[in-house]
C-alpha cells in the first residue's frame, strides 16, 4: 500500500498571534506534523506540501470568500506574509508542492492523477484547519477511493464561538470522520502502525 502524507496549509495566517485565524497550540501541531514528516521521508512516503493561495484580483476565489451570497473579504492573498509556511514546519525538499484555491486539496489541482500515476490508495492528512481543508480533504479523498488516515492531534483550527471551540470542533470532525470516512488516530497511534 502506497502513502501519501498530505500537510495542508500551515501558514502563517494560523500561527500569527495577530491573525483573526490563529490556532492555539499550533506549536504542539507542527511538532506533531514534523514528527510524522521525519517517518515519511524515512518510509519513502509521497510528501504533498500544500499551501492555499489567491491572486490579489480574488479572480480564483470562486465563492471562497462570498458563501452566503454575499461579498466577503479576499483572504490567502499570494504575496502576503499570511501565506507564507510557519518557518518551524520541516518539508522535505523532495515534497510535491501544490496550491489550493478551494478547502479540498483535491479540487482544481490535478493531484488525484498525480496519486494515481504513483498508484497511491492511502493518504495522511495533516496540517489547518481541521474542521474545513483537512475535513474536506478527507472526505473527498475517500469519495475518490483513497484509504484516508486523520492524525487529529496534527491539526488545529481557531475556536468558532464559546461553544464551538478547538476541542469541541476535533471531537465532532473525529466522531463524523471516524464513522465513514477515515481512520482518525493520533500521531504517537500513527507512528506506531
Amino acid at each position: 500500500m502506497a502513502r501519501a502524507v498530505f500537510v495542508i496549509d500551515v501558514q502563517k495566517v494560523y500561527t500569527d498571534p495577530a491573525s483573526p485565524l490563529y490556532c492555539v497550540g499550533n506549536d504542539e501541531v507542527i511538532a506533531n506534523i514534523n514528527q510524522v514528516l521525519a517517518a515519511a521521508e524515512a518510509a519513502g512516503d509521497l510528501v504533498v506540501h500544500v499551501q492555499h493561495v489567491h491572486r490579489a484580483d480574488g479572480s480564483d476565489a470562486g465563492h471562497m470568500f462570498d458563501f452566503s451570497g454575499e461579498p466577503g473579504e479576499l483572504g490567502f492573498v499570494a504575496g502576503t506574509e499570511e501565506v507564507e509556511d510557519d518557518p518551524r514546519l520541516m518539508v522535505p525538499v523532495t515534497a510535491l508542492v501544490v496550491t489550493k484555491r478551494r478547502y479540498s486539496c483535491f479540487v482544481g489541482t490535478g493531484l488525484d492523477q498525480i496519486l494515481r500515476e504513483k498508484s497511491i490508495d492511502r493518504i495522511v492528512v495533516t496540517g489547518f484547519m481541521t474542521n474545513f481543508c483537512c475535513e474536506t480533504t478527507a472526505r473527498n479523498g475517500h469519495d475518490l477511493d483513497y484509504f484516508v488516515d486523520f492524525l487529529l492531534d496534527a491539526t488545529g483550527c481557531p475556536d468558532l464561538s464559546d461553544s464551538a471551540t478547538q476541542a469541541a470542533i476535533k471531537d465532532a470532525t473525529a466522531a463524523t470522520l471516524s464513522a465513514g470516512f477515515a481512520r482518525v488516530m493520533s500521531t504517537a497511534q500513527w507512528l506506531a502502525a
